[in-house]
């Protein structure tokens, strides 16, 4: 008999990451609300360096992304050396926790959050210390503090939060940052921060000055709508960021996604005129929600959070009936993307029916 290949341990206690479903398509209309996708699709600028960017697919890419990082830092006040590209921000954040973290030492996160720390901090053999948020759905900041022991290597805040929508504030990041010590490394995850408008929220760059234990992970798939094309980077003191480097898997960006990147930044003003599109819809969503009987905690990022508790099985069912996939945690809620006009009329006739006290 065949003895089983010998596997890690860690890999039994990963939850499986679980993307957000398509639909499954019917007679009407239907649209996609569960992966925070942004529902336009890239600048025909950017396309049209797309196209030419595919004649040199038999060559490996430039492995430190040079042009792209020279760019970054421009645009951020950093030097070079404190920019570090990879696939996507998930991916740069793997490159984080491989960095900072053995087995047995501690990853301390609020939660519910992004459902890809449990993932990345288990591979790495650390344990998770989930803090829950507030009755408002925002970080705990002064309890996420207080969890912090000898073992923690590593704390993960993400402004605005995913999934529930709201921003960490500025002073209250920098409180957590004067109570961490400073061996610690702090993650800023600012997947979003192109759609946040709250006046008070946390904008990462400009604490790495005064902080050389803050990474700030930024990424292209969300507001730049390069979700397929994986690339995201991190902003940190030159000694973490080489550390990174050092993680990072040979040639990860490719060079059309290290293209359509530095094309997006060409035409970033007119992206991001799409994006305050989003935003305005984001707040008609919101409103018309609110008139149905839910109530939403502020939404800072391209979402929204319905708190269905119980009934969130039931709600994403009925959306999938309807010809609208949203992204559910059962017995918690369900997070939908902001989408087009149509598929949140769609999606705000469908969820009426589950408000709170219906």
């Amino acid at each position: 008999m065949p003895t089983a290949p010998r596997l890690r341990a860690a890999l039994s206690a990963i939850p499986a990451y679980r993307p957000g479903r398509a639909p499954a398509g019917g007679e009407g209309p239907s649209y996609k609300l569960s992966s925070n996708e942004n529902p336009y699709p890239p600048l025909p600028s950017v396309l049209e360096v797309l196209a030419g960017a595919d004649r040199d697919i038999n060559r490996y890419p430039d492995m430190f992304a040079t042009g792209l990082v020279r760019r970054l830092a421009e645009r951020h006040g950093l030097q070079p050396e404190q920019v570090v590209c990879g696939t996507g921000s998930v991916g740069v954040l793997g490159q984080v926790v491989q960095a900072t973290c053995e087995t047995g030492d501690e990853v301390v996160f609020a939660w519910r959050s992004f459902e890809a720390y449990p993932i990345v901090v288990g591979v790495s053999g650390a344990r998770g210390v989930r803090v829950p948020l507030t009755e408002d759905a925002r970080h705990d900041l002064p309890a996420m503090a207080a969890a912090v022991t000898d073992r923690t290597r590593l704390l993960l805040v993400c402004s605005p939060n995913n999934p529930t929508g709201p921003a960490v504030h500025e002073q209250e990041m920098r409180e957590l940052l004067a109570a961490v010590p400073e061996d610690v490394v702090v993650v800023l995850d600012e997947a979003y921060t192109e759609f946040v408008r709250d006046p008070d929220a946390v904008v990462g760059p400009p604490l790495l000055a005064d902080h050389p234990n803050l990474v700030v992970l930024r990424t292209f798939s969300k507001a730049y709508g390069l979700a397929s094309l994986r690339v995201g980077y991190a902003l940190a003191h030159p000694l973490v960021a080489d550390a990174l480097r050092a993680t990072a898997v040979p040639f990860g960006v490719s060079g059309p996604a290290q293209a359509a990147a530095l094309a997006s930044l060409d035409a970033e003003e007119e992206l991001l005129a799409r994006v305050e599109q989003l935003v305005q819809e984001r707040g008609r969503l919101r409103a018309a929600l609110a008139d149905v009987g839910w109530d939403v905690p502020e939404p800072q990022g391209n979402f929204v959070w319905l708190a269905a508790g119980e009934r969130t099985p039931e709600l994403v069912a009925a959306c999938e009936a309807a010809g609208v996939t949203v992204r559910g945690f059962p017995g918690e809620g369900a997070r939908c993307s902001v989408g087009t006009p149509e598929a949140d009329d769609l999606l705000v006739a469908t969820v009426a029916a589950f408000a709170p006290g219906r």
